[in-house]
């Protein structure tokens, strides 16, 4: 049952729940997101891939053409020397590798409406065994994971618990974000 909040009248139950009489309330603000060191980001490797961002080096690379709110916001609370998986999306589906945060988000260059940032990453190691979505999505103990239940988020948080196995799962031994406390704005 919805409380019906009107100044100084009494309203009969029939107009309480009518839509007419409905005062709207605004929303609370959603929480802050807040980094938890770790992340996921995808990329269709046909437009850039694991191994074009290998090839930049420790010069590393702006992530840019993210175009939803939330990703956006995702990218917004990572922290320099924050970690995150690399996945190819559409084609392969599957992490293959781990990137680190090299600069805090900012404007994101080109962008003519101001609304959309990005960050630079930086390619850490390959994962000995690419993991896959349908791995993923077929393991009791991923079922949770952002990349099983809202598959098409661009940037997604990662839990402690996921990153260490799912670089189980990838071979490698589990990767710990670099404390820096610095941000490269």
């Amino acid at each position: 049952m919805r409380a019906c909040h009107v100044s100084r009248r009494s309203l009969t139950k029939r107009e309480c729940n009518s839509s007419s009489a409905a005062v709207h309330m605004p929303k609370a603000p959603a929480p802050p997101i807040v980094s938890t060191g770790f992340w996921l980001m995808k990329s269709e490797p046909d437009v850039f891939s694991w191994d074009m961002l290998v090839a930049k080096g420790a010069k590393g690379e702006p992530w840019t053409g993210v175009r939803n709110y939330l990703a956006r916001n995702h990218m917004r609370a990572m922290k320099v020397g924050d970690l995150g998986f690399f996945y190819h999306s559409n084609i392969g589906k599957e992490i293959v590798g781990i990137l680190r945060v090299s600069k805090t988000a900012y404007p994101e260059p080109g962008d003519p409406s101001g609304q959309w940032e990005c960050v630079e990453v930086v390619a850490e190691t390959p994962l000995a065994k690419p993991v896959t979505l349908d791995a993923v999505k077929a393991d009791p103990l991923l079922e949770k994971m952002v990349l099983a239940t809202s598959t098409r988020l661009s940037v997604q948080r990662v839990t402690a618990a996921e990153w260490d196995y799912i670089c189980k799962l990838g071979g490698i031994k589990t990767k710990k974000p670099q404390k820096t406390g610095k941000s490269k704005a």
